[in-house]
């Protein structure tokens, strides 16, 4: 009884050994700043409650008056601006107003997204393909409009090192998103 006890210690001792060589071994492929990144998200993570999409995600609350339709005009022109592709729409709250008879609240996802770059991420990383293409959420609640995105910042900021030109190209769309959010939640066209 003892003996398998030592033993099992013993595979448990080499066991988290291995790991802390890997995790030591990945911290050095990271981008600079990864660690404060992953701070940030865990303290987001925490205030959320344990809500994963809290710590994942960017949200603005869209000022007094601004409408859908300027939302929508001010992603699209920013887009323009910034040589990204718009590339569809997804009204989800006319849709189920169509599948019930009944008046929903706003719930419409826009996509976009720069296909040389989208390549490039999912050559260097074929997983990046599960959060093609970029999207901003526009979602009515309660106290009026927000917008919500996936936070671009783990892209850029917490992986592995981007190479040079990708990790520009990435910055460049990062940029272009946090710029549609900052410009459609005040109204800026």
């Amino acid at each position: 009884m003892r003996k398998s006890f030592v033993k099992w210690i013993l595979v448990l001792a080499s066991v988290a050994g291995m790991t802390g060589c890997g995790t030591i071994s990945t911290l050095g492929k990271l981008e600079d700043g990864a660690g404060s990144e992953a701070m940030r998200m865990w303290d987001r993570w925490v205030e959320g409650n344990g809500d994963i999409a809290v710590a994942t995600t960017w949200e603005r609350k869209v000022a007094k008056g601004v409408t859908t339709d300027d939302i929508e005009g001010i992603l699209r022109a920013v887009a323009v601006e910034r040589n990204m592709k718009d590339v569809g729409t997804l009204p989800l709250s006319k849709e189920l107003a169509a599948r019930t008879g009944k008046p929903e609240k706003f719930l419409q996802v826009y996509s976009f997204c720069t296909p040389t770059t989208a390549r490039k991420m999912v050559d260097f990383s074929p997983h990046m393909s599960a959060f093609l293409p970029c999207r901003i959420t526009v979602v009515e609640k309660e106290d009026g409009l927000w917008l919500y995105t996936l936070n671009m910042d783990m892209m850029v900021k917490m992986g592995r090192k981007l190479p040079s030109p990708l990790k520009e190209e990435a910055k460049a769309v990062r940029d272009t998103i946090w710029e549609m959010m900052e410009r459609a939640s005040k109204g800026e066209i």
